[in-house]
């Protein structure tokens, strides 16, 4: 029989932990599956869309961009290969620029959780400044 796993669970355990290794005061995973972490400049937001089955890491990197082809363009470039796991996403709503992780939450492990937290962290905090010159 196939083991049930409370995927909102795992991922506070995982924030939680994430947390103590670092000595690191988090809030816990809300009721919702939302929980953030701060690193350097950049917020990651952590969901655990449990109803879609993926954990979606987001890192805001600019407010509402003006963007033109040309900057739209070097954005999506720049998801090709220089933003390692993460993509350029326009927030559907506010029209924010995010950093985006999508990943399933089947087989998501303690390490790559880690490895997706800091590396979302680590790309929007060289983003974020680079973008407010670059989109002013």
């Amino acid at each position: 029989m196939d083991e049930v796993v409370d995927h909102k669970a795992r991922v506070a355990e995982f924030l939680a932990r994430f947390g103590a290794e670092r000595n690191l005061t988090l809030p816990p995973l809300s009721a919702e599956g939302i929980g953030s972490i701060q690193r350097g400049s950049a917020v990651v937001t952590i969901h655990a869309l449990v109803d879609r089955g993926v954990l979606l890491l987001l890192a805001k990197v600019a407010e509402k961009p003006a963007l033109d082809g040309a900057k739209a363009t070097r954005l999506l470039a720049a998801s090709f290969l220089e933003t390692g796991d993460a993509a350029f996403a326009i927030h559907p709503q506010s029209g924010d620029l995010y950093l985006r992780i999508l990943r399933g939450l089947d087989g998501l492990d303690y390490e790559e959780f880690e490895e997706s937290v800091d590396s979302i962290a680590r790309t929007a905090d060289r983003w974020d400044d680079k973008l407010a010159a670059e989109l002013a």
